[in-house]
């Protein structure tokens, strides 16, 4: 027997089975369950003869089962606090004064007031559940946070989450590497990276500490080192918790840090789909046509292939463009050694407070800073649209591209 995994989610199913009152063990829905309440969140507002009521929508229940209930019966002081919170917001947004009307002898919500509470309730949840999924899916030691104060934006529909790359059919990211270095103690005279004629890339500290444009050589799986080597950084995955955001000025979501992050410090790595040039030329005039900005060319040695994180990505799928950035990008080598395909990483350029947003600059291109102005050095995917920057910094240059 073979399974695929279920798009619902456990209470969408627990709605089905209790509409058409079925039992199911493995949901939770049994004879004993079947006929149980617990408060999902509040959707409306009313006060009849001196009494509170609030329309409930009851969790693993379709919204055909909601009932009115007296305040006094409510145990869930958190989705009042939810509910009023999300009344008031709604009002200052739109400027209104009184959210009651009065009709019949009943103080009730106006429906917009009411409509707006059951949708940020809706996308509540849905934040919560991506953010769950999301902490499944990672294998590094930050947490990832979700967070939307401004809109009623929910999850990305068409963006799944993965740690490394996800080569398109033909392309090997793994190139059957079978030696590493004999250190007991790296660094020492023979570790990987001057093997591959370079200096270690990182200090006592575990800190950066070569130049942009310099690639770096960790040690690899069949190195004698362990996994405390100085030398296994990039490899080891995200250390700092991060957190998703909606940005107030346009520019869709963006990453911040929950953590203080010292200057030289290994942040993210940006991965997706790797495919060829020819295939990001295709998918550039899309994105272009949509405003997204998603393709990395890794063009380290040549020019053979790009990164595209449109559908397939981590964190850095939503670290936003700055022509100030607080991020820079390092070429790294680990288990492949093509330099065609080298991973790519993003390290700290200075000290980043707890919640600072997260930038690179998208034209970045190891210490090569391509402006505006050097439209020979882009690929043709990056020619076409001009996007203009929101970044904000003093030193913008107007344009994505």
């Amino acid at each position: 027997a073979w399974y695929v995994p279920c798009l619902a989610s456990l209470e969408t199913l627990q709605e089905l089975c209790r509409k058409e009152n079925l039992r199911c063990k493995s949901i939770g829905i049994t004879n004993r369950s079947l006929k149980s309440y617990e408060v999902e969140y509040l959707c409306d507002y009313k006060v009849e003869e001196g009494t509170e009521y609030y329309l409930v929508k009851w969790k693993g229940w379709p919204e055909s089962s909601n009932t009115w209930e007296p305040q006094k019966n409510l145990k869930c002081p958190l989705l009042l606090q939810n509910f009023l919170s999300d009344k008031n917001e709604y009002l200052s947004r739109v400027k209104e004064g009184k959210a009651l009307k009065v009709r019949n002898h009943v103080k009730a919500l106006k429906p917009a007031v009411a409509d707006y509470i059951v949708r940020k309730a809706k996308q509540r949840i849905a934040l919560q559940r991506w953010k769950e999924e999301l902490n499944r899916k990672k294998n590094h030691r930050g947490m990832i946070l979700v967070e939307n104060t401004v809109d009623l934006e929910g999850p990305p529909l068409d963006f799944y989450y993965i740690n490394e790359y996800k080569p398109a059919p033909g392309i090997n990211v793994i190139n059957g590497i079978t030696t590493g270095c004999e250190c007991s103690d790296c660094p020492a005279e023979k570790c990987c990276p001057k093997e591959a004629g370079f200096i270690l890339a990182y200090n006592k500290k575990k800190k950066l500490k070569i130049q942009p444009g310099l690639p770096i050589y960790e040690c690899n799986s069949f190195c004698r080192c362990g996994p405390d080597c100085p030398n296994r950084i990039v490899q080891k995955g995200t250390q700092y918790s991060l957190c998703i955001f909606r940005t107030n000025n346009g520019r869709g979501w963006g990453v911040k840090t929950l953590q203080k992050i010292k200057t030289n410090s290994f942040v993210m790595e940006y991965v997706g789909e790797v495919i060829t040039s020819e295939e990001a030329e295709r998918r550039g005039q899309l994105y272009d046509n949509q405003g997204n900005t998603y393709l990395f060319d890794l063009d380290y040695d040549s020019d053979e292939f790009t990164v595209d994180a449109a559908r397939y990505g981590n964190v850095s799928h939503f670290v936003n463009h700055s022509c100030d950035p607080n991020l820079q990008v390092f070429n790294v080598f680990i288990d492949n050694l093509d330099l065609r395909l080298p991973r790519i990483a993003l390290f700290s350029t200075r000290t980043i407070k707890a919640g600072e947003e997260l930038t690179f600059d998208y034209q970045m291109k190891g210490s090569i800073d391509l402006t505006s102005d050097s439209a020979d050095g882009l690929s043709p995917s990056r020619k076409r649209i001009r996007t203009v920057c929101k970044c904000g910094a003093v030193c913008c240059r107007g344009y994505l591209n």
